[in-house]
């Protein structure tokens, strides 16, 4: 299917989807594969995204004792319309976190540790210091293990981005989210060239580093869009990327609502029309989230 052909491309008048098609439906979660992990997270005080952004994922990773940590506090200073973290006056950093984030992930015995974090636009580093704290104590404790970071845009501050990358994860990974021409209304607090050169910053101060974003699809954009956006990121020498499906956190909540569910087969288009602008690898389809099965789309030939 070409641009011009995609049902993205020529939808017509947005139409609020409210009932979940048949791919988007999965088992009733089974509660005794998910005790280890949340009994670990909840012993050692931590956060993970899985639980605050209402991951839909987590059943799956969670059974499978993988988990993303989400530091610096469970309160984000932004707003995004697609987010369910909750939005507030955050608590100062707390400096016992790398340590107790370290020992969780050598309990699970991760060969790939996710770290993400709320957005601390409070803190005068905007908690850039923080995560290479935790970076550090993950690369004592698991020392063959690989890292990978998901961050704010840290307002594209050339010190905040060069802390981060010098405390030497394998992944730097910083979402766009959503298009360009959605970004106003689901990210207003943000910008989509800040993003990109947030990203632009990490491989000129690290050229070896590997970066990372993703894209969430069913907002409104257009197929014209999403490529774009894709060429955009290539541009400032993204390697991996991930699309995924938006699905509203909450029901009945001020969330963006899902204009379009896309089928599976459009997932597959959209992965391979991004693996031929030279992406190194492509995780794309309904369930995909930036952090999921990240380790195998850092190993990906």
């Amino acid at each position: 299917m070409n641009e011009q052909q995609s049902p993205a491309e020529d939808s017509g008048p947005a139409v609020h989807q409210r009932r979940l098609p048949p791919w988007l439906k999965r088992p009733v979660p089974v509660a005794s594969a998910l005790l280890h992990t949340r009994k670990l997270i909840n012993g050692l005080r931590l956060n993970t995204v899985c639980v605050e952004a209402r991951c839909p994922n987590l059943t799956e990773c969670w059974s499978r004792h993988t988990a993303t940590f989400m530091i610096l506090g469970d309160t984000c200073t932004r707003h995004c319309g697609f987010c369910a973290v909750n939005t507030g006056r955050p608590e100062p950093p707390d400096d016992d976190e790398p340590q107790r984030l370290a020992e969780a992930a050598a309990h699970l015995n991760l060969k790939h540790v996710v770290i993400t974090s709320v957005t601390r636009d409070d803190l005068p580093d905007e908690g850039a210091g923080h995560f290479a704290r935790c970076i550090r104590a993950v690369q004592q404790k698991l020392p063959q293990s690989t890292i990978e970071v998901l961050v704010p845009d840290f307002h594209a501050r050339p010190e905040c981005v060069q802390a981060v990358a010098e405390a030497g994860p394998e992944v730097f990974n910083h979402n766009l989210e959503v298009v360009e021409a959605q970004q106003r209304r689901i990210r207003p607090q943000a910008d989509y060239r800040r993003s990109l050169r947030t990203l632009e910053l990490a491989k000129e101060q690290r050229p070896s580093l590997r970066t990372k974003s993703g894209l969430m699809v069913g907002v409104g954009e257009t197929r014209a869009e999403l490529l774009q956006a894709f060429k955009d990121l290539r541009a400032v020498g993204c390697d991996f990327l991930t699309i995924g499906q938006y699905l509203k956190p909450k029901a009945g909540a001020a969330h963006v609502p899902v204009e379009r569910y896309y089928p599976p087969d459009e997932f597959r288009e959209l992965g391979d029309l991004a693996k031929e602008l030279g992406f190194l690898a492509v995780a794309s389809g309904p369930f995909v989230r930036s952090s999921y099965l990240a380790e195998t789309l850092y190993h990906q030939p």
